[in-house]
């Protein structure tokens, strides 16, 4: 780090001076250092950046030399399109961990036989490459995709990275863990409380109390996919998986880009994202991707104060204190002391540091403290929490937590008794001769309302059934104009006797969603074990998945602040 932080002062200095180390004197026709003036000019900058000669000169050198190698690289893709990437590997996979590491290749060809030689010549199995925070497909070609000459491309490798004890032993890599990721939270996002809620888990999207918030359904897809990879992501962070963990936020972020704004400026989870992507970036030393580390912290600052207020007003009208959100931005302003230390701005990362110090002195409670409320029968997480949120006052810390652990409660049991309820109505609604899954269906269409939800199926079971083949292909246009699948289009003009607008109603109670009803019981029962076979499997695939979702809302906040510390060390010894 130290080196890149030389060479960001130096460029500043030559940038002011308008010197170009890749021309007369400073390198000569063939190439080679002028060295008489590349001395001269460490001689004169060395008192400058208090350094000693040959560090300044060894530094000077080195962005000759890159700028040459740059130049040399510009006449080879204006003469063949051979493009030069540099690739910043897994610091085990470099040969010489300051010298940078290229690769030379056409951009009009598939991704594939890049990776494909980049396994071949490092050893590397199985591998992502990012580009600016995105993963390249490796099924396109590197054009397609924004690669251009000179463009630095991470190489992510996924091969084992979470083969650590005998349960993920089974997973082959990781390609397999993110596929599985996605089909178990795929299936989670696309079930929305209509199934019985005895035998079926879903998740619910909640604000920062617990509470359930109202989101379209394809809003709510999207972020349940994109909050379970990052959920995911963060598991393999705590176990220092950076890697594997990478992986998983970026596809987080990709599942984001897909909710509407207005969500995402109303929640701070986003933030939260941006945050452990770019310490990812720091935990495999690749913060040589600047500019996205850069812009990703930047999304996070706004979102944080989008969320919280400018002085956490927000964050004290919601939860009554903004003590355990300080660990955010703890975080977020080591980073961005540490990219200013990178970029050679020594003042603005002391700044900042100091700023970093005086949070970290605040956040760590004592043992004293610690071991006194866990005495009290409080778990680590809780006094750590609780001390923070009451700025380590010891006595409004017990009196917090109490009254968290109340508040989590009485969460727990209102939701008990509406899952309780609504399986009192699915039975009362089956004794009426209705299936349980129709049932279920029309309670969550009605928000739980028993009279409207036996309205609807009563409506449903009455209509005259018209033959599939007498159903009118104009009217069934008519549906698939309006966004709804054929299959359940021609389904619900059956049941409604060819009626357009109450086909259109029974559509949209059911969600767009009709199957047709069974030929006979025997084709029933088949049916339903099927789907009970299909549901065994799935609900195995969403308990391996929820595994991941920690039990406490607050579990993103509690960070011991052991990496932090190391960090602060390692960045006031630099900048000392």
């Amino acid at each position: 780090m130290t080196e890149q932080n030389t060479e960001a002062k130096l460029k500043s200095l030559l940038k002011l001076e308008r010197i170009q180390l890749w021309n007369p004197p400073y390198t000569e026709d063939d190439n080679q250092p002028g060295l008489q003036h590349l001395q001269e000019l460490a001689e004169r900058y060395a008192p400058l950046l208090r350094l000693p000669v040959v560090v300044v000169g060894g530094a000077l050198e080195s962005i000759r030399g890159q700028a040459v190698k740059r130049g040399k690289g510009n006449k080879t893709f204006r003469e063949t399109s051979v493009a030069t990437l540099e690739l910043l590997l897994p610091r085990e996979n470099k040969k010489d961990p300051k010298k940078k590491t290229y690769l030379e290749t056409r951009l009009d060809v598939p991704l594939q036989q890049v990776a494909d030689r980049i396994s071949e010549d490092f050893g590397l199995k199985h591998i992502k490459l990012i580009l600016n925070g995105r993963t390249l497909r490796l099924d396109q070609c590197l054009d397609e995709q924004g690669v251009k000459n000179h463009s630095k491309v991470m190489v992510l490798k996924v091969n084992d990275a979470e083969q650590l004890n005998k349960e993920e032993e089974e997973k082959k890599n990781q390609s397999e863990s993110l596929q599985r990721t996605q089909k178990g939270f795929q299936i989670l996002s696309e079930r929305d409380g209509s199934e019985d809620p005895e035998t079926m888990p879903f998740l619910e999207i909640a604000d920062q109390k617990g509470n359930p918030l109202k989101i379209p359904q394809e809003e709510k897809k999207a972020l349940i996919l994109a909050m379970g990879f990052h959920e995911k992501g963060r598991s393999l962070m705590k176990r220092r998986l950076y890697d594997a963990a990478l992986c998983h936020l970026l596809q987080a972020d990709q599942n984001f880009s897909q909710c509407g704004s207005a969500l995402l400026s109303s929640v701070d989870n986003y933030a939260v994202l941006q945050l452990d992507i770019v310490w990812c970036y720091q935990a495999l030393e690749a913060l040589s991707c600047l500019e996205d580390g850069r812009s990703r912290l930047q999304r996070a600052e706004d979102g944080f104060l989008r969320c919280y207020g400018e002085q956490q007003q927000r964050l004290l009208m919601i939860k009554g204190t903004s003590g355990r959100e300080e660990v955010l931005f703890l975080r977020l302003h080591l980073l961005q002391a540490l990219l200013c230390y990178l970029e050679g701005d020594d003042v603005q990362a002391r700044q900042l540091l100091s700023k970093v110090e005086s949070l970290f002195g605040r956040l760590c409670p004592t043992s004293e403290d610690m071991a006194q409320l866990m005495s009290l029968g409080f778990s680590e997480r809780e006094a750590r929490l609780g001390l923070r949120a009451c700025h380590g006052d010891l006595q409004q810390a017990e009196v917090h937590i109490s009254n968290r652990r109340q508040e989590r409660q009485e969460l727990m049991q209102r939701e008990r008794q509406k899952r309780r309820t609504r399986v009192e109505a699915i039975t009362t609604l089956t004794e009426f001769g209705f299936s349980r899954r129709d049932a279920a269906r029309a309670l969550h269409c009605t928000d739980g309302d028993m009279d409207k939800a036996y309205a609807i199926l009563l409506d449903s079971s009455q209509t005259t059934i018209i033959p599939e083949e007498s159903v009118s292909p104009e009217k069934v246009e008519q549906l698939l104009y309006l966004g709804f699948e054929r299959d359940s289009a021609e389904e619900a003009l059956r049941l409604t006797g060819g009626e357009v607008q109450s086909a259109t109603q029974l559509l949209l109670d059911n969600q767009g969603v009709l199957s047709p009803p069974s030929a006979s019981p025997t084709s029933e029962d088949t049916s339903t074990s099927s789907m009970s076979s299909t549901s065994a499997e799935d609900n195995k695939l969403i308990n391996e998945v929820l595994e991941d979702i920690p039990r406490h809302e607050e579990d993103y906040l509690d960070l011991t602040l052991e990496e932090e510390s190391e960090l602060i060390t390692a960045l006031k010894t630099y900048l000392s």
